[in-house]
């Protein structure tokens, strides 16, 4: 029983939010190693106290002999028997602290040292991880079966879901008032519980929360069904008389007649909320992120690529750039970032990531939020040499002041880990979202690409309609204000959920103040960027080759 309660108890030790960053995940697959290890020492130490109490039971045996013979004078003599109730107080305090030095506590507190680095999810976790699910089930319009029975597309994996498994999904989902899921995955749960030798989840509860969800998606005859179902089954349920009475009523409130309450049963609907299906950003932030937003082909006739050489040090060493898109400009860094430096930069951040967090338009601090769903950490130049040349790389690409950008932002997404539609930029009325830090706006942003997820994952621009899938190695980058320093509305754009595979990115946010020269306003409102660093000035890369050897950090005083 105790070894029992130590299992359970590890559970109540650990903190949320693994499910928001597949590198926790890792780590908690990494200490299951230590699992053995920790469970073989307490047992151990269990053994040993054990020994010790039947060697004490064998010692107390013999007194016990003594004191029955001696009994009657022990109890008569009143210094005896002083001397009796003293001994039996602290003989029994020693039997109970020796009964009760089971070490479990000790080593459920230990679960995090440096010993073990044992960390376990909670119902937190759980709740999360569900709800991450469903999000990628809506986002990819994954079956529920086939999600159940471990299938992504035509990807098998090695694990299928009880009943049980179902039933905690459409519960979370219930929690979240989501009753489009809930009916869905409980009545999963309901068939699988059918299918199974030795049931995982209790039918009673099945019905009850699938029932009321029916009611919840206008199903009402269906909930009465179930709830007829489930109160045969068990006349003593609680709540299954008066759920019958209360769809009853509701039936009769409809106008449906008590001999027709039972009969003419409709097939079941469970359409998605209404908020989703009428909102037309979401139903084109999905559609992009599944890939199935046709691009035209005489859009793409017109991109290119071509070698970036306007720095003197990039005439030797020039930068692969691909054009996907003008309007605003997009651009594809190629193989800007090393699988060494990749690897330098997230064994940095690991210790470091924390929920992801998002400016408050209001008050300008920083706050978690549901449509953003990651960890990330915040690296600065001066912690590894990597991070340094990273930024000097950066203002290579962009030829953008790196002094007065955000440090490099690392961002692991976790369990359906997504970033809803937004602006890097802050808007006109938000005008506290960058105060504290006194550079001015967002005005380019640079998304380095440093692992490839398998399915999923990619960066969307539901304005544009435009997506572009993550390639390892590779940077993104685009300019979030128009050359007069207005924001372009055109970059709203959004992380995808990852289905499949890892994703880690890092992300520089380059500021306005210090970028008065090196890109400054246009003439007129409609000037905008041919490809990375145009001042105006010279022939597009495409038709000739991309060379400014005098370009320094002075831009000015080469025009």
């Amino acid at each position: 029983m105790r070894l029992a309660l130590l299992v359970l108890a590890l559970f109540g030790h650990a903190s949320a939010d693994l499910f928001t960053s597949i590198a926790d995940m890792q780590q908690l697959l990494e200490t299951e190693r230590n699992i053995p290890k920790l469970l073989d020492k307490y047992i151990h130490e269990e053994e040993e106290r054990l020994v010790q109490l039947k060697k004490l039971s064998e010692e107390y045996s013999k007194k016990n002999e003594q004191s029955i013979a001696n009994g009657m004078n022990d109890i008569v003599n009143p210094i005896n028997a002083f001397l009796l109730i003293k001994r039996k107080i602290f003989d029994w305090k020693e039997i109970e602290s020796k009964m009760n030095a089971n070490k479990a506590g000790i080593h459920v507190s230990s679960i995090t040292d440096d010993n073990y680095g044992v960390r376990y999810p909670t119902a937190d976790d759980l709740s999360g991880a569900a709800i991450g699910l469903l999000r990628l089930q809506d986002t990819y319009r994954l079956d529920t079966k086939d999600l159940a029975d471990g299938k992504i597309y035509q990807d098998q994996g090695n694990y299928t879901f009880s009943a049980k498994d179902c039933f905690e999904i459409a519960r979370a989902a219930y929690n979240e008032h989501d009753f489009y899921h809930t009916v869905m995955w409980m009545e999963e749960a309901k068939r699988r519980m059918d299918d199974e030798d030795e049931p995982t989840a209790d039918i009673e509860d099945i019905l009850e929360y699938l029932a009321f969800a029916l009611y919840k998606q206008n199903n009402l005859k269906h909930a009465l069904k179930l709830t007829d179902e489930l109160y045969k089954m068990n006349p003593a349920h609680p709540r299954a008389k008066g759920n019958i009475k209360w769809y009853e009523d509701l039936l009769e409130q409809e106008g449906v007649r008590r001999s027709e309450m039972r009969k003419s049963i409709p097939p079941i609907q469970n359409r998605r909320p209404d908020s989703v299906l009428g909102n037309t950003e979401r139903t084109m932030y999905e559609a992009l992120c599944r890939n199935e937003v046709p691009v035209s082909q005489k859009d793409i006739s017109k991109l290119y690529c071509y070698y970036k050489r306007d720095r003197p040090f990039l005439i030797y060493a020039p930068i692969k750039v691909e054009i996907k898109r003008f309007n605003p400009l997009a651009v594809l860094f190629k193989d800007v970032i090393s699988d060494e430096e990749v690897a330098t930069i997230q064994e940095l951040a690991k210790p470091k990531l924390a929920r992801a967090t998002v400016h408050d338009s209001v008050t300008g601090k920083l706050v978690t939020a549901t449509y953003r769903i990651s960890k990330s950490a915040w690296l600065k130049a001066w912690e590894h040499e990597v991070v340094e040349r990273v930024n000097k790389r950066i203002d290579l690409m962009t030829n953008l002041e790196m002094e007065t950008a955000e440090e490099l932002q690392i961002a692991n997404y976790g369990i359906g880990g997504h970033y809803d539609p937004h602006f890097d930029h802050a808007k006109k009325e938000e005008s506290k979202s960058f105060e504290s830090l006194g550079t001015g706006n967002r005005i380019a942003t640079v998304l380095f690409y440093m692992s490839q997820p398998s399915h999923g994952g990619g960066t969307v621009f539901t304005e544009v309609k435009s997506t572009v899938l993550p390639t390892k190695n590779d940077a993104l980058f685009w300019y979030n204000l128009y050359k007069q320093g207005d924001g372009n509305p055109d970059t709203r754009h959004a992380a995808c959920p990852v289905l499949v595979g890892i994703k880690w990115v890092s992300n520089k946010w380059i500021h306005e103040r210090g970028n008065e020269f090196r890109r400054p306003c246009g003439l007129k409102s409609s000037d905008k960027e041919r490809f990375v660093g145009d001042l105006g000035i010279g022939p597009e890369p495409r038709d000739a080759p991309n060379l400014s050897p005098k370009l320094g950090k002075d831009v000015w005083e080469t025009i």
